[in-house]
């Protein structure tokens, strides 16, 4: 990888159920960055890839199961956000007042993605259904349409343990390898690196969220240009397993009787 980049923000309209999410971004990009080059890679926020695939749920249309009634009680939330969420999630680990903490496709992540903002008032967006999918098919749109192999990431939000503030994490790839493994190289000092892998798709999508922000900036999406990763077709991102975790692993042995 290059060791300098640019990044554009994509500022658009409102993204509504429907519109088409590569049509919007290459608009944007020829009039902030003269368009999509090869080895672009394209950053999106997951609340407008959800909210263009019609993911957004009003929440009058919610009834809360009794569970949900329990945890909404416990953890000072709106029942019918909880119903939501425990229709998303895999399993809810625990929460505190506002929150439930859930695994969602081998992540750990606040209300398993569910989500009320930048959503339409009374309505609560999820994560998109398949983010890998999302991002392949934006990938291939735009290559189609502007004759550019790029790279697609979907971000999103999250916090981290013990730090106040939130930083992007890549949810879907497309295009590029989203971590790479450094193990066997050698540190300053000629030591052979064991564990170390470089999630470098979340990196870049920090590094996208600095110029789309998190309030009214109406930027969904963003282009980090001259990075140097090579482009391809792979999708995914390689995930752990809960014993594996440092934190989902010491939950668990804690929570044992």
């Amino acid at each position: 990888m290059n060791t300098a980049f640019t990044v554009f923000g994509l500022r658009t309209g409102l993204i509504k159920s429907g519109d088409s999410i590569a049509d919007c971004m290459i608009g944007a990009a020829q009039e902030t960055c003269d368009g999509f080059n090869d080895g672009d890679i394209l950053v999106l926020a997951e609340t407008a890839v959800a909210t263009a695939e019609g993911n957004v749920i009003p929440l009058s249309t919610i009834t809360p199961s009794a569970w949900a009634e329990k945890l909404a009680a416990q953890y000072q939330m709106d029942p019918r956000v909880v119903e939501v969420v425990l229709r998303e999630t895999d399993s809810v680990v625990g929460g505190i007042s506002g929150f439930l903490l859930c695994m969602k496709n081998g992540t750990l992540l606040p209300n398993a993605g569910v989500d009320a903002s930048n959503a339409p008032l009374g309505c609560v967006t999820p994560l998109p259904e398949n983010p890998d999918r999302s991002a392949l098919a934006i990938k291939k749109a735009i290559e189609i349409r502007c004759n550019a192999k790029v790279g697609v990431i979907i971000a999103d939000s999250r916090t981290h343990a013990m730090r106040r503030g939130c930083s992007g994490v890549a949810i879907g790839a497309a295009g590029i390898t989203a971590v790479i493994d450094e193990r066997g190289r050698s540190d300053l000092f000629g030591r052979t690196l064991e564990v170390t892998k470089r999630a470098v798709a979340d990196n870049i999508a920090s590094a996208a969220e600095l110029v789309m922000g998190e309030a009214d900036e109406s930027t969904p999406g963003a282009v980090i240009r001259g990075l140097g990763m090579p482009i391809g077709d792979q999708t995914g991102i390689e995930t752990i397993s809960a014993e594996e975790c440092l934190f989902m692993g010491l939950l668990r042995k804690n929570q044992q009787p």
